[in-house]
């Protein structure tokens, strides 16, 4: 895909997400918007996938971090073929497969069950080290959230995946500065990012996570560094796309109403005949 068509695409997926958190009257529409254009790029340019043989053996896979954002990585899979994009309003729905947070036993595409901050990241490190103890070559990408790396574990994980020179897993943090409390440095600053990951034998790059170009950037170098695994930065705007959402912690966790829904999508329209219409 071009630039373009990386950014029609994102917004898609970003509508979406505005779609199934409103259809579900619950859910966590900033982080999965500030993610959107990271999303896009994994499924629809740098990951080695096959929405047709979700399960294939040699495929990449993606471990969902930061869990809660999975409005997020559900409307990437959908745009991408995994299922209906119609069933996206389904989210956390009594019976529906698209559950508050992924689950690999239900959703086509889902490599990882997650939720718990933290552990994402750890399945991650541990799919990255079989595919090197099992001599195969794919890779292994995991996204966390800036307020998701105030937990520990993320840190054990981290040592671990140094040490043993994990060059086939990219750990990429949506660094949007907000979690549910407020700014993540008025709550428990993870600050400086960089240096910790550098701390801990990992490859750093720090870009801007809503710009395309700098996206496929950040993968290729990753794709390119051999002896440690990758961390890329990707500084973002929370709730990205939609006027009355960006950079407002609010909406870490909170359905639009009926009219916010409206307003919501109007924004998202507005982008994509900026674009030049959707795709």
């Amino acid at each position: 895909m071009n630039k373009l068509e990386l950014q029609k695409t994102a917004n898609e997926v970003r509508k979406g997400i505005v779609t199934a958190v409103h259809g579900a009257k619950a859910g966590h529409p900033g982080g999965s918007l500030s993610a959107a254009d990271i999303f896009t790029y994994l499924y629809f340019e740098e990951m080695n996938i096959d929405p047709k043989d979700p399960k294939k053996a040699d495929r990449d896979r993606f471990v969902l971090s930061k869990g809660h954002t999975a409005p997020g990585l559900y409307s990437t899979l959908a745009n991408r073929g995994y299922f209906p994009v119609e069933d996206l309003p389904t989210l956390r729905h009594l019976g529906s497969y698209l559950q508050g947070h992924p689950c690999m036993q239900e959703t086509p595409g889902v490599d990882m069950s997650s939720g718990s901050l933290g552990q994402g990241i750890s399945a991650a490190v541990g799919m990255a080290l079989a595919a090197k103890m099992d001599n195969k070559d794919y890779r292994v990408y995991t996204l966390l959230g800036d307020g998701e790396i105030q937990e520990g574990q993320v840190w054990e994980a981290s040592m671990f995946a140094g040490h043993r020179k994990l060059d086939n897993l990219v750990v990429i943090v949506d660094n949007n500065g907000l979690q549910i409390d407020g700014k993540i440095d008025d709550v428990c600053s993870p600050y400086p990012i960089d240096k910790k990951f550098e701390a801990f034998n990992f490859h750093v790059i720090n870009i801007d996570g809503n710009d395309f170009d700098q996206i496929d950037k950040a993968f290729k170098e990753a794709r390119a560094t051999k002896g440690m695994p990758t961390a890329i930065i990707c500084k973002t705007v929370k709730g990205k796309g939609v006027s009355f959402m960006e950079n407002n912690a609010g909406w870490h966790g909170k359905a639009p109403n009926d009219e916010e829904y409206a307003t919501a999508m109007a924004d998202l329209e507005k982008i994509g005949k900026e674009l030049g219409g959707a795709n």
